[in-house]
């Protein structure tokens, strides 16, 4: 497995709120995904996107992102084909706020990582919305790793042997929910930091979580991950 990450260098035609930012980031994402019949097939499917990206940067105090000035959108994927496609394809797309112009990529290479921590909020849904008040922190904490795992086996078409420690301490770096634009309801999520144990497993874990992200609704920008090196 090889972790992707691809820069998108964009201009704005209209200027942007912080809170709508990832959602008009992901616009653009899906704008390329629908321009042929086989990416817009895996668009719209029902499975691991093997992707997440984060919103645009660099941040502007006021929280409102310029009409005119230029900004950045990292996108991260272990999916080798998808990187092909959007190298060849994101930076000629446009949407009402959004135009693209250059695309670079590079390979984060692996090491041993002591931590990942959240850029976007990360996201466990329950059928009753927002985690907190209807999980434990165990629960949530559960619902975590499984993800990672599942993800882990969809890629590998494995299934990994569930015995071993995944992270030895979890830190929430937020005080109250962060509320981001999503299909016209405001989806909560929160920044939280993993420490990642040294074994194998976990290593490779983290490792992934840095293409695919953690937690749910990966593929709309949520759980994009920066990590520290031992």
């Amino acid at each position: 497995m090889k972790v992707y990450e691809l820069t998108l260098k964009v201009f704005l035609l209209k200027s942007i709120h912080r809170k709508e930012a990832l959602e008009r980031a992901g616009e653009i994402i899906d704008k390329c995904l629908t321009t042929t019949d086989n990416f817009r097939n895996f668009h719209n499917s029902n499975t691991f996107k093997k992707y997440t990206f984060n919103s645009l940067y660099k941040l502007e105090s006021d929280g409102i992102y310029k009409e005119g000035k230029v900004y950045s959108i990292k996108i991260r994927t272990v999916d080798e084909m998808l990187v092909k496609y959007f190298k060849k394809n994101l930076a000629n797309e446009c949407t009402e706020y959004i135009k693209g112009l250059t695309v670079e990529c590079k390979i984060l290479k692996k090491g041993y990582i002591s931590k990942i921590y959240s850029i976007t909020p990360v996201v466990i849904k329950t059928n009753e919305g927002y985690w907190k008040g209807r999980l434990s922190l165990e629960g949530f904490e559960k619902r975590l790793r499984e993800n990672l795992i599942k993800k882990y086996n969809n890629y590998f078409d494995i299934r990994m042997d569930e015995d071993f420690e995944l992270f030895h301490r979890i830190e929430f770096n937020n005080q109250k929910p962060i509320a981001s634009s999503y299909k016209n309801i405001n989806l909560l999520g929160d920044k939280l930091t993993l420490y990642i144990a040294e074994n194998e497993n976990a290593q490779n874990l983290a490792y992934m979580a840095l293409g695919m992200g953690v937690g749910e609704v990966n593929g709309r920008g949520y759980g994009f991950m920066n990590y520290k090196s031992f």
